[in-house]
């Protein structure tokens, strides 16, 4: 009974202290973007296209996105609720499954609601890893959607690494911010199993690449 109390008081607190938190961070803070490629054709757009970026450096693209009508593809642990509960606030909505827990459900789900013009958004390493390492249903989501995956990072001039698996990146209000977004990534139709390795690897670099230009841009 008392986990239960416990989990339900997380459940209300947290998500909107994580909001609070977000709105100041995002809002006192000075943000140079950088594109490549055609990711601001792609990105001006609106639609069809799905985001992927790293579970620990999600906080900033997440505040940027905000009110969009991205969906997102959150775990079903009790974290991935607080995360729904608080992007949710921020206009997201999202679909609930991982690669641990309801993964085929969520899968057909936001297919489905990628195919239907919605933006999508995945972790791709989440929802407890390994750090940095690109699951293979991400290419799979985009194969069979046909759209195409825009990789998007950021990087703090001062930032905050958590002690967490995935080494969650924070600001101080007032940083100085980048925030990059990577060439698009185009994933042919109809991909057998050695196909999905191979643009599993493409967008695996793609997104490593990204994160050694986020290290180096201060």
């Amino acid at each position: 009974m008392k986990k239960e109390i416990k989990t339900k008081l997380l459940l209300f607190f947290v998500p909107r202290l994580a909001w609070l938190l977000l709105q100041i961070l995002g809002r006192t803070s000075r943000v140079a973007i950088r594109y490549h490629g055609q990711s601001q054709v792609v990105q001006d757009r609106g639609r069809d296209f799905i985001y992927i970026c790293w579970h620990g450096k999600m906080l900033l693209p997440i505040f940027i996105q905000r009110h969009r009508g991205i969906c997102a593809m959150v775990s079903e642990h009790t974290d991935g609720e607080m995360i729904s509960r608080t992007i949710q606030r921020l206009g997201y909505t999202t679909v609930r499954g991982s690669s641990t827990r309801g993964g085929a459900k969520a899968f057909i789900r936001l297919l489905a609601i990628v195919k239907g013009g919605v933006i999508g958004c995945i972790l791709p390493d989440g929802p407890r890893g390994p750090r940095h390492y690109l699951k293979p249903g991400v290419i799979m989501l985009a194969s069979r959607a046909q759209k195409p995956l825009l990789p998007i990072t950021f990087a703090a001039q001062k930032p905050i690494h958590l002690k967490s698996w995935d080494r969650f990146t924070l600001w101080r209000p007032l940083s100085r911010l980048g925030l990059i977004y990577g060439e698009p990534i185009a994933v042919p139709p109809d991909l057998n199993e050695q196909e999905i390795e191979h643009w599993r690897t493409i967008a695996q670099t793609a997104l490593d690449h990204l994160e050694q230009e986020a290290d180096a841009f201060f």
